[in-house]
Order: structure tokens, then C-alpha cells, then sequence
């Protein structure tokens, strides 16, 4: 599957935060050289610029620390309910895999069926995108108490730019430090909306999974709900020219199609 985590490699990265085994595949940062390469072209062209090299290195870390903390999120919920889990940052995004279960993540590798309550995948798979976006608006609050605007929201899509306020206040005067905060706050503000789009095994998803099963629906309902979003958003993938959506949610889609095959024999 396209989502698939890669196999271990002894190019991996391999680390121990707040008692989480922690693994940063090679291919995270091909992810996220590939994923940032035209923002950090278009900031490389401003006045000041340190270099396209040292602004890739920027935003690599601060996709690092951003989808990590967004699997935290998800590992610091598992503990809640008395699971350990592991993360796996890798080329697109990040999976925080409990020990016996399926896994959650910046996008997940699992169609299958946790064991656990509705309520409590619901909440698992929220506190990911809440951490990551939490983590944003703290740093936007940062920048708003200095008097600067953050410009990171000029480059979002309709509703981003028009959250009050954003916008407004002086430019920061910095290139290092306004690459920092863009860098920052782009991905993790619109990583964490893609991910609450409703088609599993998206955070979205799940959380649609979740409340349409504690509102006594069935399977077939969360199942068809995922297949139109997730060929809604195929199309606009392809129409809009943004074929990694494209690709991303037509695999999705099939992954959901195939499902609800599976769940009707």
C-alpha cells in the first residue's frame, strides 16, 4: 500500500523520548526535502537569504519537530488508556503504533479495526492533530505578542488567510527568523486540517468512524462517507494539478472500497 512504513534500515535514526521508542526513517528527510523544496526555493529568492541548503536543513527540522509532536499526541492518548506505543517518522509522515493494535498517524498504514471503545479511538485520534495544531497557535501567539504578522497564513488556502488577525502587524525584518515561524507554521496548520479530512485511515477518518458508530450506525455508512470524500478529493487533487492528493486519496478511496467488499461477506 502507498502508505506502507519502510522496512528498518541502518540509516535509521533511532532515539527515546518521554519513555516512546522512536524511529526516524531515511526517508522522512527525502520526504521532506521533496515536500519543502518550493518554499524553500521561494524564500532562497528574498533579500538576506543564508542559503538553500541551510533553509532546507530549517525546514526539515521543523517538519521533524512538528509531526513528531503530533505523534506524541497520539502515544501520550494510548498511555492514557494504559497502552505503550512506538513512533515511526518516515517519507509521509509519521505512525504511533500500539503494541497489539493497528497504528494512527500523521497518515496511518492500518485499515484495520482497533479494539477499544468508540469514545476512546475518537479522543486517540484527535489529540494528534490537536497537539500539532496547539503547538502552532503557540507559536502564532509568540509572533502576534512581538507585533508581527505571520505571513505563513498568506500562503494557505481559503479559510487560513482569513482568520482575524493573522495578517496583520509588522513584517518580520529577519530571513532566518521568518523562515523559522513559515516553516513552522505552514505544515503544521495544514497537516493537521488534511488529516482531520474525513477518509480512513486518516485521523479525519477515524474520528468519523467513531461518531457514526456511537450514533448506532453501521459500517457501511462510515465506509461509504469515507469512499465519496476521499473521491471528492481525488478529484480535486488531479483538477487543481496536486497530484500527491490525487494519488494520496485514490488509494485511500480503493483502500475503503475494498473494505466494504470485505465487510458484506
Amino acid at each position: 500500500m502507498l502508505l506502507q512504513q519502510p522496512q528498518e534500515s541502518p540509516y535509521d535514526l533511532h532515539f527515546e523520548l518521554f519513555g516512546f521508542p522512536i524511529r526516524i526513517a531515511w526517508t522522512f528527510w527525502l520526504g521532506a526535502a521533496v515536500f519543502g523544496w518550493y518554499l524553500v526555493e521561494a524564500f532562497d529568492r528574498m533579500d538576506g537569504s543564508p542559503g538553500r541548503l541551510p533553509l532546507l536543513l530549517l525546514w526539515a527540522m521543523c517538519m521533524l519537530v512538528s509531526i513528531l509532536i503530533h505523534e506524541l499526541g497520539h502515544a501520550f492518548a494510548f498511555r492514557q488508556n494504559g497502552m505503550e506505543s512506538s513512533i515511526v517518522l518516515y517519507h509521509f509522515g509519521g505512525l504511533a503504533i500500539p503494541r497489539s493494535t493497528n497504528s494512527y498517524g500523521g497518515f496511518a498504514s492500518s485499515f484495520s479495526t482497533p479494539r477499544m471503545s468508540n469514545l476512546n479511538e475518537l479522543w486517540i485520534a484527535l489529540a494528534g492533530p490537536l497537539a500539532q495544531l496547539a503547538s502552532a497557535a503557540l507559536l502564532v501567539l509568540v509572533v502576534k505578542l512581538m507585533g508581527f504578522r505571520v505571513l505563513a497564513f498568506s500562503l494557505m488556502p481559503w479559510p487560513f488567510y482569513l482568520i482575524p488577525g493573522v495578517l496583520e502587524g509588522n513584517d518580520i525584518d529577519s530571513p532566518g527568523l521568518l523562515a523559522l515561524v513559515t516553516f513552522y507554521v505552514w505544515p503544521s496548520v495544514l497537516w493537521a486540517a488534511l488529516n482531520l479530512i474525513p477518509v480512513f485511515p486518516l485521523d479525519g477518518g477515524r474520528i468519523m468512524r467513531s461518531l457514526v458508530l456511537m450514533g448506532g450506525g453501521q459500517t457501511d455508512t462510515w465506509l461509504w462517507i469515507s469512499m465519496i470524500v476521499g473521491g471528492a478529493c481525488t478529484i480535486y487533487g488531479f483538477q487543481g494539478g496536486q497530484m500527491f492528493l490525487g494519488i494520496l486519496f485514490l488509494s485511500l478511496a480503493v483502500g475503503n472500497y475494498q473494505m466494504l467488499q470485505g465487510s458484506r461477506f
